[in-house]
């Protein structure tokens, strides 16, 4: 269970990330876009379900984005409506800055005496003016549910640039963080750095370590690796140059995508970091969500192998 693995600050959890279907579709095509997501996802050997929500994310960067910006359905209702029934943990996505405290104080307040799991974003640049701040919303969320599991957004190539991406996270912990999702993984230095100074922060303040999901994400396309690049998404050269001069980019990037992971994971096993696995595809094209799904078997075998 979940719930058992992130209390017992286990490693090995294995996650599918989904974003809900486009507001301004029918719902007639909402629902059909529902069920070939539930589809693919009761077929997966997973623990939870990810489900995002969306922010606009241009005052991030005064780059264009490669791909416009469309508001999608809310990911908690999403949720409600079409995957009540599946029995599996969901992890719903909140960015913050889009609620007032009394809107995500009603929605925490919702279901009680269920097990809850949400990870908070917070706005997506300094510049951002939002109604709830990220600490705000975790001590709103745990006076109405002490019990919530909350979750934070970590991102490993943050700490190249600033070398605090490990206190940010422990500055969540400290706010009530159980857990961390990351985002999509290119870069394996920056994620070897960040858990390497998590994991002596941690050890110097005598804490125990939290479980870090990191997230995979294949790229089947040069528009979806300058999607990906305007996401944040940290791409070194030479990975690039693997890519775009690929005689198949989606595979390369699949079979770059599990190395990192493979690395990560004896990483983390070495110095017994508590670390996971959130796969996604940023990309609608169905090859792509396709090599995602195939990526969650894959995955799963890395982190069965006995460690070397």
């Amino acid at each position: 269970m979940l719930k058992n693995k992130i209390l017992s600050r286990s490693s090995g959890i294995l996650t599918y990330g989904i974003t809900p279907p486009k507001l301004s579709l029918s719902p007639d095509r909402i629902g059909e876009i529902a069920q070939k997501q539930l589809e693919r996802v009761k077929l997966l050997d997973i623990d939870a379900l990810v489900v995002y929500d969306i922010q606009d994310e241009s005052d991030r960067t005064s780059e264009e984005r490669p791909f416009p910006f469309l508001p999608t359905l809310d990911a908690a209702r999403y949720c409600e409506q079409y995957y009540a029934a599946l029995d599996l943990p969901k992890i719903v996505y909140r960015c913050v800055a889009k609620y007032s405290e009394e809107e995500l104080r009603s929605w925490a307040a919702g279901n009680p005496g269920q097990d809850r799991f949400s990870v908070f974003v917070g706005a997506s640049s300094g510049h951002s003016t939002g109604k709830l701040r990220l600490p705000d919303a975790y001590a709103a969320v745990r006076s109405i549910d002490p019990q919530f599991f909350l979750g934070g957004v970590t991102i490993p190539e943050r700490h190249t640039i600033k070398s605090d991406e490990h206190l940010r996270v422990f500055r969540k912990m400290e706010d009530g963080c159980v857990f961390f999702i990351s985002q999509a993984v290119y870069n394996v230095e920056a994620a070897k750095n960040f858990l390497s100074d998590y994991y002596f922060l941690c050890r110097g303040k005598g804490v125990e370590m939290v479980p870090i999901l990191f997230t995979l994400t294949p790229c089947g396309s040069l528009k979806t690796l300058e999607f990906m690049r305007w996401l944040g998404i940290s791409v070194p050269r030479w990975l690039e140059n693997e890519l775009r001069y690929s005689d198949d980019i989606l595979d390369k990037s699949v079979k770059l995508s599990l190395e990192i992971f493979q690395e990560l994971w004896q990483f983390a096993m070495d110095r017994q970091i508590p670390i996971g696995c959130n796969v996604e595809s940023v990309s609608v094209r169905k090859v792509e969500i396709e090599a995602s799904v195939d990526m969650v078997e894959k995955v799963r075998e890395i982190m069965k192998k006995p460690k070397e």
